[in-house]
């Protein structure tokens, strides 16, 4: 039994031959053409998973050597570390709209670019990217309709509740004491939330005074930012002083150009 594969953009599918034909990229080449067509005769069509595709994929990628132009070490090259929004319209956008690769920055994501307590794992990971892993700065990264502003709690606990979470289970977690409503909340005002954010990091008890923290709005479509906070501003002259001399600032030129 031979097992080709066929390699799109959007559309893996694993084929078992069960005759003769032929022989290895030729056969692949005939199975691809054929798939096209619909005149798969002979085989048995089994739909790749998600996983399947990824793993495949992956095994090529480390076989080709491709890996190779990615090494770098775990401290970021630009001392910076980013909180940003989990959109997948950001994926690539938002590291070729600042002049990113692989490397320069700690990047953190979740919904809203929000932290939500001020011990939980997204304030944990700023702390020990400024004491552990050379973060000198911090960015928070929220972008234009942005999914969390019209987030319903009501009406994620309903789908939780067609997808099998018991309304007993709900009210036990309200009973003991969680706020399932505010916790699934997101925010009205994409700016304020962000000016919230920093003030957040800015004011946390473990975090040092002379790291800047800014905050910028993305446009999902194009990439522009804005800045609607320069974390330098907020330093004092001795210590913003300090990091240019150092040639710290990553935003710096950006941040410059947007308040001109």
């Amino acid at each position: 039994m031979c097992r080709g594969y066929i390699f799109q953009r959007t559309c893996f599918s694993k084929f078992e031959m069960c005759g003769k034909g032929a022989q290895g990229g030729d056969r692949m080449r005939h199975l691809q053409s054929f798939a096209r067509r619909g005149l798969l005769f002979g085989y048995t069509v089994v739909p790749m998973s998600l996983l399947e595709q990824m793993l495949e994929h992956n095994k090529a990628f480390v076989e080709s050597g491709t890996y190779e132009r990615f090494r770098t070490d775990r401290f970021p090259d630009k001392k910076l570390a980013i909180l940003a929004c989990m959109d997948a319209r950001l994926l690539e956008l938002l590291p070729n709209a600042l002049g990113l690769k692989n490397g320069d920055v700690k990047m953190i994501k979740n919904a809203g670019a929000l932290i939500l307590h001020p011990w939980g794992s997204v304030m944990r990971s700023l702390v020990v990217a400024v004491y552990e892993l050379r973060v000198s700065e911090i960015c928070v990264i929220a972008h234009r309709d942005c999914g969390m502003s019209a987030i319903d709690p009501e009406r994620v606990l309903q789908e939780a509740h067609k997808r099998g979470i018991s309304l007993r289970t709900m009210n036990t977690l309200r009973v003991a004491g969680i706020d399932l409503d505010n916790w699934l909340r997101g925010f009205d005002n994409v700016d304020d939330s962000v000016r919230k954010t920093v003030e957040f990091i800015r004011t946390h008890p473990l975090m040092p005074k002379d790291v800047p923290a800014h905050g910028l709005v993305m446009d999902p479509l194009t990439g522009e930012v804005s800045v609607l906070v320069d974390g330098y501003k907020a330093l004092s002259k001795r210590t913003a002083k300090a990091l240019l001399k150092a040639g710290e600032p990553a935003l710096l030129e950006a941040s410059n150009a947007e308040a001109e």
